[in-house]
């Protein structure tokens, strides 16, 4: 079961309001195009649409990009490839995959496409992460800055000689991204230390970087996050966190519904715990990756003030 969250579209209208972001473009079915326009643009593929928000807003008008998972109503981790999208990654001059086993499907096309000159931008190995390690490396602000440095430095090597246009678009995404890692701060100074839960590991970087303390067991949470049954333990301790109050806050990732996780969902309402819903791919997709990021830490940071007055 899939569904779109109305809170995270409305914080994402409340968050436009105060936000200057770029605006992307997303293709959720890709179509072919070839290596280089007649303009002389970069053909971008960026398997998920959260990396191909960043890119495109650095890239300006000197790129074209794919995003190839966007959908809402998916769950990114079940992705399976199409002619589309191994046409766009054939025919691309820089590729963005995010790795960690999230993206299989991405780096098989590009070792069957053999581009030559094809630049490709593995996020799990940038980050210094293994094949194994949680996936959800755009949750966490660091790798975000990392990456966004790497995309830039790419763009300039294949492109040099508009370098000067490409810093001045790094240096406007950086300042665009200010409120976002503003956010993130002033969480921390407020609720650093507060006990939460999540359904799954997605948001285990960001609440790290907010200095929540995550205490869902672990093999729950990688159980949904891999399409797998929790161990029966880890279903009666979460469930024992939620009922003896332990959890102030639930964090529930929407693209990965199922009836243990609804019924998690359900105990934490029961309990008067707030809920705070995440998603895996930029919602609504033709946002800027850091309004759908922001608007999910105005969620959060709502969820605690709720706790924190007792209501």
């Amino acid at each position: 079961m899939r569904r779109t969250s109305y809170a995270i579209i409305a914080a994402v209208s409340a968050a436009l309001i105060v936000s200057t972001a770029f605006a992307g473009i997303y293709l959720a079915n890709p179509t072919t195009s070839s290596t280089t326009s007649s303009s002389g643009v970069i053909h971008v593929v960026a398997a998920e649409n959260f990396w191909g928000s960043l890119i495109t807003q650095l890239g300006g008008t000197r790129v074209s990009v794919t995003s190839i998972v966007s959908d809402p109503n998916a769950d990114p981790h079940e992705y399976e490839s199409n002619t589309g999208g191994a046409i766009a990654i054939a025919n691309a001059q820089l590729v963005i995959i995010n790795g960690a086993g999230y993206d299989t499907w991405a780096q098989q096309l590009i070792a069957s496409s053999n581009t030559p000159h094809q630049v490709v931008l593995n996020v799990q190995e940038l980050v210094n992460q293994t094949v194994d390690a949680n996936p959800h490396f755009w949750y966490s602000p660091t790798y975000v800055n990392e990456t966004v440095k790497a995309m830039y430095q790419d763009l300039v090597s294949i492109d040099p000689s508009h370098a000067s246009y490409y810093t001045q678009q790094y240096d406007a995404l950086k300042a665009s991204l200010a409120e976002y890692n503003g956010r993130i701060a002033e969480i921390k100074q407020q609720f650093g230390g507060v006990k939460v839960a999540s359904t799954e590991s997605i948001f285990v970087y960001l609440a790290n970087a907010v200095g929540l303390d995550v205490v869902s067991p672990p093999a729950f949470m990688e159980a949904v996050a891999e399409g797998n049954d929790p161990p029966a333990q880890s279903i009666v301790q979460f469930d024992q966190l939620i009922t003896n109050g332990t959890v102030k806050v639930l964090v529930y990732n929407e693209q990965t519904v199922t009836p243990l996780t609804q019924s998690t969902e359900a105990l934490a309402s029961q309990h008067n715990i707030p809920i705070v819903p995440v998603m895996e791919t930029i919602q609504p997709p033709d946002v800027s990756f850091q309004v759908w990021m922001n608007a999910q830490l105005i969620i959060l940071q709502n969820a605690l003030n709720q706790q924190a007055l007792g209501k």
